[in-house]
């Protein structure tokens, strides 16, 4: 059923002054490019074909009649009308029409209509000649001078030419004299009168008017006037506050003359737009935009000015960066570098980047280094936002300075752990400061705006650089919250639940929260650099125990971390997680949830389900075996139901194929399963190598030195490569992946499958690895290899690509099965 609202028929009025119809179509308002503006389209109802193609131009007077009806002319002695079916469809394009020209839809003609014959008298005249007859400037005519003014606003021909009239004849001038005379008498009715006219005036938006109202003589009468609204019962003290209150501050004295009268008629201006105009309507933006253009030029001028004087912007950062200088004068000083950074943002783009070189080499970022780190909250936030406009300028320009500085200076006073610092800091309860902080971090480690050059490579240097010296110092407060001694001694004050509390307020847990967040962006865009550092730090362990925090964001965070891990599908990731029965904490978080329906029920089973779509086996086998008694009563999705039948559809299909082997292959197939773990992978998950230093996951208590970061996962690359080429001659061909995929689904809970059937809880039958030494560790593994000598096949897992590799290798007796069980 076609729109009817829209439905209309289109007259034009004929020679006879009679309307034609020509045909009835539905009207729409589109931009169209040909017309280069907003138009009106109408397309005949029986074809499709267009009827009316009609620009909306800004000056063309449009009249809505009897409700249904839109008459407008669209050139001499070419009348148009839209005679709609329904009201609500005139409505609509008169909204429209009214939008384009500025208008209120509420009134019935856009544009006062201009007697034919005195538009021809205008045209004709000459444009020195006043085309308005002012009123002789005096008190007796001031309320006809305002209904003037005021009369003129709704129309732009008039406008001008109300324009033109009081620039030739100095008008402004006299009645700013006026004002003078009213308030000395003490006559109200004059000054309420001055009030609407110079109001109107300043929405004539005409630029040559400007530059007389807001002369060094003009412009505090222009103030003055616009105190005297009719609408206040006492007049307001703008004057005052700009003469007296408002100080003008020269931390460095400025000697150009011009430059200072520039400064003060941009405050006074601002203040005008910003303070003493009323927030102008949708109708009466545009009657403002000269003046926010004549404010925009005036900014450009000055950063200009001050920018060519290479003197005054030395003396100022001498001063900034000297010991001597006092706080109240390196406050001015802060504060005028932020102002001038904010007036920055009105140049052209190539004229702010050489505004932003000059202050580079002059040396803002030493300068920001000093005041950040300040006591005065002042001072830093105004620096905060001046290295926020150098970060959004060229993040590259300020890695290049940290790691230069890196060189030369100790960890703790490198300008990007002053900024952590700062964020961990923030003394607000919102944290308002701490969030603008890091979003300036996160844009500084994105690797999107990171160069990668045949003589550069940023991403590296930098990313080696924040790993080294930097990451400590974000994730400190996060490894101090989860410690093993606080979580200790929080327990004995007072904790009633038997899983560990996670001891955090709420400015303490937003803090946690922004650090995991940053840290997860770390994991979608870092890869290698967080990997090591989330193994050498066991930092998914310590993230989880916030799970159980009583701020669900906080909890939900710690998820959303492991989700990002998870959602890589990196079998590196999935081995840690097995081995360090990660998965306990958020199953027991989902089993506390109970049957409540909630942001953390959804994102857990979300967690579940994405592995269960994704067929994720190493993590389905761990789940299943470990965990599916307490998850088998959930029903009210079937994620778990699920992975119960993946877990068992892929044990068939195992069977399925072992027992299509010859029997002399299958046991030689077994020899080798016995020791599918080559022993340097053997060792490299379950030894401490407490001589090299660098275990995996080695105990929180053990970490090196912060600054120290072994590259455990690349040097267990290097030694696979060379057990492979030693072993090239035994094994007909390895694995596409080195043939390191395999699970220890079963490393946590073996040890305790005789508890497993009394217990109630996760956390009794599967405690966390490390908590019975290396030895627990190793008795598991090797009452699995025992019971893989003794022919067992009891929960073999295999992976996708198995079924490539069996195709390709029929000749090979030994290829590697995976324990899941």
């Amino acid at each position: 059923m076609s729109d009817t609202r829209r439905r209309v028929k289109v007259y034009t009025l004929n020679e006879d002054r009679q309307w034609d119809d020509r045909g009835t179509g539905h009207v729409s308002s589109t931009y169209v490019e040909r017309l280069k503006g907003m138009s009106l389209l109408v397309r005949a109802e029986s074809d499709g074909s267009l009827l009316l193609e009609s620009k909306i131009n800004p000056n063309t007077a449009y009249q809505k009649q009897q409700d249904t009806l839109i008459v407008w002319s669209e050139a001499e002695n070419y009348d148009l009308a839209l005679s709609f079916q329904e009201k609500a469809g005139c409505d609509e394009i008169w909204e429209k029409i009214c939008q384009v020209q500025g208008k209120d839809p509420s009134v019935e003609v856009t544009q006062d209509p201009i007697d034919e014959s005195e538009e021809e008298r205008f045209e004709e005249m000459p444009e020195t000649s006043n085309l308005i007859d002012l009123p002789t400037c005096e008190l007796s005519k001031l309320e006809e001078i305002a209904d003037l003014v005021t009369s003129v606003l709704s129309s732009p021909i008039r406008r001008e030419k109300l324009a033109l009239a009081l620039e030739n004849e100095g008008y402004i001038k006299k009645l700013l004299q006026l004002f003078q005379t009213c308030e000395n008498l003490d006559n109200t009715e004059g000054l309420h009168h001055l009030y609407e006219i110079i109001r109107g005036i300043l929405f004539l938006n005409k630029a040559t008017l400007f530059e007389v109202m807001f002369s060094d003589e003009c412009i505090m009468d222009v103030v003055g006037c616009l105190e005297y609204d009719p609408a206040l019962a006492q007049p307001k003290r703008h004057r005052e506050f700009l003469t007296k209150t408002a100080k003008f501050k020269e931390v460095i004295p400025i000697t150009d003359s011009e430059l200072r009268q520039k400064i003060h008629q941009t405050y006074r201006v601002q203040y005008i737009q910003d303070v003493i105009l009323p927030t102008p309507s949708v109708f009466e933006e545009n009657f403002l935009s000269t003046l926010t253009s004549f404010i925009f030029f005036n900014k450009v001028e000055i950063v200009s000015m001050l920018q060519e004087d290479e003197k005054f912007l030395s003396e100022v950062f001498a001063q900034l960066t000297d010991d001597a200088t006092d706080d109240d004068k390196r406050r001015e000083l802060v504060n005028f570098f932020k102002e001038f950074c904010a007036f920055s943002q009105t140049l052209q783009p190539q004229n702010r980047d050489a505004f932003f070189k000059t202050l580079a080499n002059l040396g803002i970022l030493p300068a920001l280094e000093i005041v950040m780190g300040m006591d005065d909250l002042q001072v830093r936030a105004a620096a905060t936002d001046i290295f926020s406009y150098l970060v959004e300028f060229s993040p590259s320009m300020v890695r290049e300075f940290v790691m230069q500085e890196a060189q030369q200076s100790d960890d703790d006073i490198l300008l990007i752990n002053v900024v952590i610092e700062q964020m961990i800091c923030d003394t607000d309860p919102e944290l308002g400061g701490a969030v603008q902080l890091m979003g300036l971090l996160r844009t500084l480690i994105d690797p999107e705006n990171m160069l990668a050059t045949a003589n550069k490579a940023e991403k590296s240097e930098f990313l080696n650089f924040f790993y080294n010296h930097c990451m400590h110092v974000l994730t400190a407060p996060l490894l101090a919250n989860t410690s093993e001694d606080k979580l200790e001694k929080d327990a004995v004050v007072g904790s009633t639940k038997s899983s560990t509390i996670c001891p955090d307020n709420y400015q303490t847990a937003q803090l946690l929260a922004l650090i995991l967040e940053l840290l997860t962006f770390c994991v979608e865009h870092h890869t290698y650099h967080i990997k090591n550092y989330i193994m050498n730090k066991d930092l998914l362990r310590r993230v989880l125990i916030l799970m159980n925090s009583k701020h669900t964001f906080l909890a939900l965070c710690a998820l959303r971390f492991m989700r990002r891990i998870i959602g890589l599908k990196d079998e590196f990731y999935n081995r840690y997680i097995i081995k360090g029965n990660l998965f306990e904490p958020v199953i027991n978080a989902l089993l506390d949830n109970g049957t409540r329906y909630n942001l953390l029920n959804s994102a857990v089973i979300e967690l579940f389900e994405f592995i269960r779509v994704e067929d994720i086996k190493s993590l389905t086998s761990h789940i299943v075996d470990n965990f599916y008694k307490e998850l088998e009563p959930i029903e009210y999705v079937q994620t778990f139901k699920g992975l119960k039948t993946k877990y068992e559809q892929e044990k068939d299909r195992q069977n399925q194929k072992l027992s299509s082997v010859p029997s002399i292959l299958r046991s030689n197939r077994f020899r080798r399963d016995a020791r599918a773990l080559d022993e340097d992978e053997e060792l490299w998950f379950n030894e401490d190598e407490e001589e090299e230093g660098e275990a995996v996951v080695p105990p929180v208590e053990k970490s090196k030195a912060e600054d120290d970061f072994p590259d455990s996962y690349e040097k267990f690359m290097e030694t696979k490569k060379a057990k492979e080429s030693e072993d090239k001659e035994n094994l007909p061909k390895r694995t596409a992946v080195g043939g390191f995929k395999f699970t220890f689904s079963h490393s946590a809970s073996a040890a305790n499958g005789a508890n497993s059937a009394n217990s109630k809880s996760v956390a009794a039958q599967t405690p966390p690895v490390g908590s019975n030494g290396s030895s627990s560790k190793n008795t598991n593994l090797a009452t699995t290899v025992t019971a893989t000598k003794q022919g067992s096949l009891i929960g073999l897992v295999d992976y996708p690509d198995d079924e490539e590799e069996e195709e390709e290798e029929d000749t090979s007796p030994r290829k590697r099965p995976r324990l899941g069980s």
